[in-house]
């Protein structure tokens, strides 16, 4: 999904956001039970772009014109080097409706879920305004 990795890779939040589907469920490499909806999936994705250093993604699994993706990556969460793939599932209309992040090594997860945390406070504060804005 070229439109994803762009804006991923280019910082652009705000396009990212727009690839999403409203009932999007993001499954986390560090927390038990999914997050759902638009708002919540969108905050934590600009709170990754905050933690992740030197995000590269390495390759992309999955036929250009199919609704199931992986992509893989590497980053950096501070002195720690972390592998992952991004799996991404479209709906009918082509927005993401299923976004799933694995990572290693455990030290590397360790470090993504302490830093993740550290940035909870904040997530919260930018889903609340973004479900506002949406009146969801």
């Amino acid at each position: 999904m070229q439109a994803f990795r762009t804006a991923v890779e280019t910082h652009d939040l705000d396009a990212l956001e727009t690839l999403l589907a409203e009932d999007v469920v993001f499954t986390s490499p560090v927390v038990f039970k999914p997050y759902r909806g638009k708002a919540i999936t969108a905050a934590i994705l600009r709170g990754a772009a905050r933690v992740f250093e030197d995000f590269r993604y390495r390759r992309v699994i999955g036929a250009a014109d199919g609704r199931d993706h992986a992509l893989l990556f590497t980053a950096r969460v501070g002195d720690r080097e972390i592998s992952g793939c991004d799996f991404l599932h479209l709906d009918e209309s082509g927005r993401i409706d299923e976004l799933t992040v694995m990572v290693r090594p455990l030290s590397g997860a360790q470090a993504l879920q302490a830093a993740m945390a550290a940035q909870f406070d904040r997530i919260a504060q930018e889903a609340q305004e973004a479900a506002a804005r949406s009146g969801a």
